[in-house]
């Protein structure tokens, strides 16, 4: 058995960077014993690991891929580790809002992990292509303030885990990598908002949080556990630049005084996704043009909102969330969407 899997399981000492390294050594050369790749994302996603050994990992697959040399200044990342209710795909739909309002946005996703549909499965059936290396990301990006980068941006260490446990599939035992995947891809943003589900992982999160220096993290999370702001309650806001905590009423989305009634309900079948016989574009393209429920409109706006103060490109939220709305309900976000359908990105 190898070492890391032996601490893992023991949880007697943390799991250092050089022995983290000796194990994607051995995954890369197919020299792992039959078995430990599944007993290493069991062990993970069963229990979140110390912090020294969580930055170990995280470090030791940063070292082990090539030197990103671009920077993407002024931009916002907008991210979550998934998991929670089932909602439309706010995120992505955040986006986009926030691009039409002028924000430079650079949305990272994967695949459906617990979702129907995840932003990358969303994005084929819209039709928008994902960037395939950072010089088509920056020209993404000069073309349409917004670009989405594919899988290159994460670790080969990650496709190669998930080779290695078939036939068992990633979406089985890799809670773990879905968690921390804000903190896996390479993204050289000014500004990162991560959703957080689970509550239990802030402060774990957060310790990773503290540690990264070029770029200012915001982890968000709420009582109902959605990975994104939500419109209807109180959300908090975790910051790795020193300053206090942000906490955000519900009112601060122009959602007006909250009743016993409107919270329980909590008018969250308004976040759900498409319907069993509903066309998730169709769903997706109503909420971005202003036809969507009162609280998937408020939940898109605060979010796009929160890249545009992130990124500081506006400095007040009534005035970001002001922006956000304008920008919904004029059209220009769906316009975005359209000129991105119509005219993919290609490199220069």
């Amino acid at each position: 058995m190898h070492k890391v899997l032996r601490a893992l399981i023991r949880r007697d000492r943390a799991v250092d960077q050089e022995l983290w390294g000796s194990f994607w050594d051995q995954l890369r050369d197919g020299a792992l014993r039959p078995g430990e790749s599944v007993a290493l994302l069991s062990s993970l996603s069963t229990r979140m690991p110390d912090q020294d050994t969580l930055v170990a990992m995280l470090r030791s697959l940063d070292e082990r891929r090539p030197a990103v040399t671009a920077r993407l200044d002024g931009t916002a990342n907008i991210v979550g580790t998934g998991g929670g209710p089932a909602t439309f795909n706010i995120s992505t739909a955040a986006a986009f809002l926030a691009a039409a309002m002028g924000v430079r946005v650079v949305k990272t996703g994967s695949r459906a992990y617990t979702s129907t549909c995840g932003s990358h499965d969303l994005l084929d059936r819209l039709g928008v292509g994902r960037t395939a290396s950072y010089e088509r990301t920056e020209a993404q990006l000069e073309r349409f303030g917004i670009a989405f980068p594919g899988n290159f941006v994460y670790p080969r260490e990650v496709a190669l885990l998930a080779r290695s446990i078939v036939p068992m599939d990633l979406r089985m035992i890799g809670g773990f990598i879905n968690s921390v995947g804000p903190f896996l891809a390479a993204v050289p943003v000014s500004a990162q908002l991560v959703g957080v589900s689970d509550r239990s992982m802030l402060p774990a999160l957060g310790q990773v949080a503290a540690t990264v220096a070029d770029r200012r993290i915001w982890l968000c999370s709420n009582e109902l556990g959605i990975d994104e702001l939500v419109g209807s309650v109180d959300n908090l806001v975790l910051t790795n630049d020193g300053t206090d905590a942000i906490r955000l009423p519900a009112e601060a989305a122009g959602s007006g005084p909250r009743t016993a009634t409107a919270t329980a309900t909590g008018t969250i079948a308004d976040l759900r996704p498409a319907a069993e016989g509903e066309d998730v574009v169709d769903h997706f393209l109503g909420v971005l043009s202003g036809a969507g429920k009162a609280l998937a409109t408020r939940t898109v706006c605060l979010n796009a909102a929160a890249l545009a103060v992130a990124s500081g490109l506006i400095d007040g939220w009534p005035e970001a969330i002001q922006a956000a709305d304008d920008a919904l309900r004029g059209g220009a976000a769906r316009d975005l969407v359209d000129r991105l359908r119509a005219r993919p990105a290609r490199a220069r």
